[in-house]
């Protein structure tokens, strides 16, 4: 069985104009997990990653670390994150969720998603959507089959908390609802192991972060 290693991208710029950046955060936790491959002698055989900029910037980070790595870098639009301001947008919220970093806003952005993304599970959000559940349920299955079909014995895929979230749902056979809840708990940098071969997947560990167990690293797990 091959195995494959499912890494969220660093802490995003929550808060500033552009949110797809990594913040200073963001780049450490991207090096320190490189460095946590590199110090067990993980080789990558395939590299793939979605198309927005935090997926380049953690990818670029983590192969940095590990000094010399030789694999591909694959992109794959179907890793990208769901266009949340658009779901925000389809439930008739203009002002964009993202316009303060204070933790309330936090708060307040994450309840009001998992709002809208239970809504947008069933089809019920009143104004027009960038895509259905459905459909991003179908993009999340063809990028996690390319990877099955592609082969390697060791792969890296760099993505984001939704598609990292369905691809678990997927799985485990589960309903939309877990891919929901497990979308809120997925932490920036985390990583997700599994095992496959052409026709079956497994999963091994979920949201692990072993590049932040030193008590000292505890204030660099984030979520957003």
């Amino acid at each position: 069985m091959a195995e494959l290693y499912l890494v969220r991208h660093g802490q995003a710029s929550f808060g500033a104009a552009n949110y797809d950046e990594l913040s200073p955060s963001g780049c450490q936790q991207s090096r320190w997990l490189g460095e946590h491959f590199a110090q067990n002698n993980l080789e990558f055989d395939r590299v793939v990653i979605g198309t927005m900029r935090r997926h380049e910037q953690t990818a670029d980070a983590l192969l940095a670390a590990m000094r010399g790595l030789q694999a591909e870098v694959v992109q794959d639009a179907s890793l990208n994150e769901y266009d949340f301001q658009g779901l925000f947008a389809a439930l008739g919220e203009d002002e964009l969720p993202l316009n303060s970093s204070a933790e309330s806003s936090k708060k307040s952005f994450y309840k009001r998603l998992n709002k809208v993304l239970q809504l947008w599970s069933e089809d019920l959000l009143p104004g027009r959507v960038p895509e259905t559940w459905r459909q991003f349920q179908a993009r999340v299955e063809r990028a996690r089959l390319a990877i099955q079909q592609a082969g390697g014995r060791r792969v890296l895929v760099v993505s984001s908390g939704g598609p990292i979230a369905v691809f678990a749902q997927q799985i485990l056979q589960a309903p939309a609802a877990a891919a929901i809840a497990l979308n809120m708990q997925i932490r920036n940098s985390s990583v997700c192991q599994y095992v496959f071969n052409d026709t079956a997947m497994s999963l091994v560990t979920f949201n692990s972060l072993p590049h932040l167990e030193p008590i000292e690293r505890r204030e660099f797990v984030t979520y957003g």
